[in-house]
């Protein structure tokens, strides 16, 4: 009887597929992998299917597509292209995750998340969240993720409002959620915003402290800061890239590396079980939040 190895083939509209995604294959126990970079949208559907026919049905399901870049809103067209392409009995397994936002935004609300309902029984249902950097793919998906859990999300800007109102009109009309949107850019303007959070997250640009010590201490209703940010300083001063729950003025802070070490988790679980899989998966956000609670329970 043969006996068909996992493949993954892994697709960018970049000029480069991630080596970080590539070092994650590998671990998870893929051999076989076939990076395809500069793909576009009109693309996905031929290659899907190039990837679904040229093996036997029983084999479909460990031949998996991987969908990276850097633009999520692309990376879930393209996942939702491929879906389109298939069907019985050839469909094959597929995983977005462009430059690893979505498992990293799930990690970071499943962290958010636990420590919130310590002193929050309802958790993130209801709650106050402000997400700073909410037009990078990090803060965007976590804005989705924060959302589908019940929490009344805004979008905070630090350039022109345009730029964040521009994001919640498209992830209305993929999601259906509302999210409010607002404008920080000054620091006066941060330090009028916060008061109204319970809980801040930082999404921003490597290296940037986007919330100073001056803020948390005006943010007198937050429960929980996290910050994806491990290059200092910090996107939120106070905030180690390890801390998993430190102290700040007003509630506690959550660390880049205690997030990147459950999305390293999730993202290996997933790969590996779209390696061992006898059913085709389809690895959407819910999918990828279930797991990334799961974990960090």
């Amino acid at each position: 009887m043969a006996v068909y190895a996992p493949i993954l083939h892994m697709v960018s509209p970049l000029a480069q597929v991630s080596p970080f995604d590539v070092n994650m294959a590998v671990d998870a126990g893929y051999q076989a992998i076939a990076p395809y970079s500069r793909v576009s949208l009109a693309e996905m559907r031929d290659l899907t299917q190039d990837m679904m026919f040229s093996r036997p049905p029983q084999a479909a399901p460990r031949t998996g597509l991987f969908i990276g870049g850097k633009d999520a809103a692309l990376a879930l067209d393209m996942a939702a292209q491929a879906r389109a392409a298939l069907f019985p009995p050839f469909e094959i397994s597929i995983f977005p995750d462009p430059a690893g936002s979505f498992t990293t935004a799930a990690a970071m609300i499943a962290k958010v998340e636990r420590v919130l309902v310590k002193s929050r029984p309802e958790g993130l249902q209801g709650a106050a969240v402000q997400i700073y950097g909410a037009t990078g793919v990090v803060g965007s998906i976590a804005a989705v993720i924060a959302a589908q859990a019940g929490a009344n999300v805004t979008l905070v800007s630090h350039r022109e409002i345009a730029a964040v109102e521009e994001k919640a009109k498209d992830i209305k009309a993929r999601f259906g959620l509302d999210l409010a949107c607002a404008a920080a850019v000054t620091e006066a303007e941060k330090a009028q915003l916060v008061p109204q959070a319970q809980v801040l997250l930082a999404a921003g640009k490597a290296g940037v402290e986007i919330l100073t010590k001056a803020h948390l201490e005006a943010a007198g209703q937050l429960l929980v800061a996290a910050d994806v940010n491990a290059v200092p300083p910090a996107g939120i001063a106070g905030i180690g890239a390890h801390d998993q729950a430190v102290a700040l003025p007003h509630g506690v802070g959550i660390g880049a590396l205690a997030i990147g070490n459950l999305k390293y988790a999730v993202q290996h679980t997933l790969l590996k079980r779209m390696c061992e899989t006898d059913t085709a998966l389809f690895i959407d956000l819910p999918a990828v939040f279930a797991l990334a609670r799961e974990l960090d329970a």
